[in-house]
């Protein structure tokens, strides 16, 4: 399948995104907010919604409009977008009481940006188009600073004229954005790319095991590894983050590892939806388990190179 459906001229693109549209995002954790920002950066009108209220306050001081529920965001705006934790969360925001099912969507465009299963997407799906609205799905590759920048990588799902509809909106959050397949399929995808960069951490940290007694730098270490044939692109972006926590500082939070374990159980429960196992996965998690249960839940993926080492 090619990734990429028949695209809307760069000049109609241009002209949609300074016109401007009334946007409302719902789920202000650090992508959602980094987001929304960004969408008001680009002169959209943003309306925004969080289950804790005081997410919203920067945004508010920002110009974004502030809505007491899902249901009332979506009767301000023309489209709805949505990045919430997993399965739980979506069914409280869209089908809880004053979710957004509850609200007239006939014609509006939905956007969920979530990482779930392909599955969560498929009956999501279903129930946001017996609205009369139209779905698409659109998990993201990219932490804070590229969702700030406009430059995530969006794996869309859906119809192919429902992708070009969004795609004027997803242009202005994403450097690149892919048709990937019907909706499901920007699920399956997102837990795709996500794995091998999770389990490199780990492979990094052990590859550190074997030599962090020669005292060598971090921030050399770092961009040595990065020259070398089993470096990951992570290590072009991250490599001075994670030089930093094998220093024995605390970078912020872009991608927590509370965030990072939550994607590996959904890797893990989709692949056994399939039949299959993921065993460097299962292996992966439980090591980041431990990690959690050691007080490093909340710190950022970069620390976890120096915590295998650290346990020698």
């Amino acid at each position: 399948m090619a990734c990429s459906g028949p695209h809307a001229s760069a000049f109609d693109r241009e002209i949609n995104r300074q016109a401007g549209m009334r946007i409302g995002v719902a789920g202000l954790g650090r992508m959602g907010a980094a987001m929304a920002a960004r969408l008001q950066e680009l002169g959209h009108d943003v309306v925004v919604w969080n289950r804790s209220p005081e997410k919203a306050k920067p945004l508010a001081n920002a110009g974004a409009t502030v809505a007491s529920s899902p249901a009332e965001l979506a009767g301000q705006v023309d489209a709805v977008m949505t990045i919430l934790t997993d399965a739980g969360a979506i069914d409280t925001v869209y089908r809880g009481e004053r979710g957004l099912l509850s609200a007239d969507l006939a014609g509006k465009l939905v956007v969920d940006m979530s990482t779930v299963q392909p599955e969560t997407e498929i009956r999501l799906a279903e129930d946001v188009r017996r609205t009369g609205a139209i779905f698409v799905e659109c998990p993201v590759g990219g932490t804070v600073m590229p969702a700030r920048t406009g430059k995530l990588l969006g794996l869309a799902g859906g119809e192919a004229a429902d992708v070009e509809r969004a795609r004027p909106i997803l242009d202005g959050l994403c450097r690149r954005l892919d048709h990937v397949g019907p909706v499901g399929a920007g699920a399956s995808m997102k837990l795709a790319i996500n794995l091998p960069l999770l389990v490199f951490y780990q492979a990094l940290g052990e590859a550190l095991t074997l030599c962090r007694h020669l005292g060598h730098d971090p921030k050399w270490l770092m961009e040595f590894f990065s020259d070398t044939s089993g470096g990951a692109n992570v290590l072009k972006v991250r490599g001075p983050a994670i030089a930093e926590a094998l220093s024995g500082g605390d970078p912020p939070p872009a991608f927590d590892i509370g965030s990072i374990r939550k994607d590996l159980r959904t890797m893990v429960a989709e692949a056994k939806t399939r039949g299959a196992s993921l065993p460097l996965a299962e292996r992966t998690l439980a090591v980041y388990d431990e990690a959690a249960e050691a007080g490093w839940d909340s710190r950022d993926g970069a620390s976890l190179p120096s915590y295998w080492p650290g346990k020698a």
